[in-house]
């Protein structure tokens, strides 16, 4: 972000890049060493021989869309925990407690009206915004998380997509040994609001469902299905 921030206060065009794609760049080209100055020269050198598509976004505008997703998910995380303080505490304290979650109720409708607005200002985030919206399941908060912590959308393929989520399966296997796939890093916050949005899915949508009952069919456990909907 400060590398684009600075690149904003400049007047200078800038891309979204794809680390991954960088980081196998420099694998293909023989760069094992890694220093800052190495590392400007490589971005520098993808950059010419790539040629990615230069964002439109302003960095305030992604900015402003980060910190909005992030406070919203972190008061989430206080409301979850104050709820299971009300399950544990005297009931002569539960007034104490319903008060605060009011708070946190409100503050939530708030931050996810600043965030619909924000998307509808903006002709890529309205955009970026159409596509997931489209599936039953996903809606403006799921979506807004989406195209936030994602910002490479639109410029890498779904399989691209799914191991910067981290729901793509790894392969684990050397000689005759074969390991069992797993999925492994990714956006964690990503790969939750999709595994929310995909449980509402699978009951109303008939291709998400019809995968994930024949995987459980043949022995699928039922979070493996949801992962390979999702």
């Amino acid at each position: 972000m400060p590398f684009i921030m600075a690149c904003a206060e400049a007047n200078l065009p800038f891309v979204i890049a794809n680390p991954i794609h960088i980081k196998r760049f420099a694998g293909a080209i023989g760069q094992r060493a890694k220093t800052d100055k190495l590392d400007a020269q490589l971005i520098t050198h993808y950059g010419e021989a790539i040629k990615p598509k230069l964002s439109t976004l302003k960095p305030e505008i992604m900015q402003a869309m980060s910190d909005l997703v992030s406070r919203r998910n972190q008061i989430l995380v206080m409301q979850t925990m104050e709820k299971n303080r009300l399950q544990i505490l005297p009931k002569e304290l539960a007034m104490t407690i319903k008060a605060i979650l009011t708070i946190f109720k409100n503050q939530i409708e708030k931050i996810e009206t600043k965030t619909i607005k924000l998307i509808e200002s903006c002709p890529d985030y309205q955009a970026k915004n159409v596509i997931p919206q489209s599936m039953k399941g996903i809606g403006k908060i799921a979506a807004a998380s989406i195209i936030s912590s994602l910002p490479e959308l639109g410029y890498i393929n779904n399989k691209e997509a799914s191991s910067l989520v981290g729901v793509a399966p790894m392969n684990k296997e050397s000689g005759r040994f074969k390991g069992q796939r797993k999925i492994q890093g990714g956006s964690h916050q990503v790969r939750t609001v999709l595994y929310m949005a995909m449980m509402s899915a699978i009951q109303s949508n008939p291709v998400f469902r019809e995968t994930y009952l024949r995987l459980v069919a043949v022995g699928k456990p039922k979070k493996v299905a949801i992962i390979a909907c999702i």
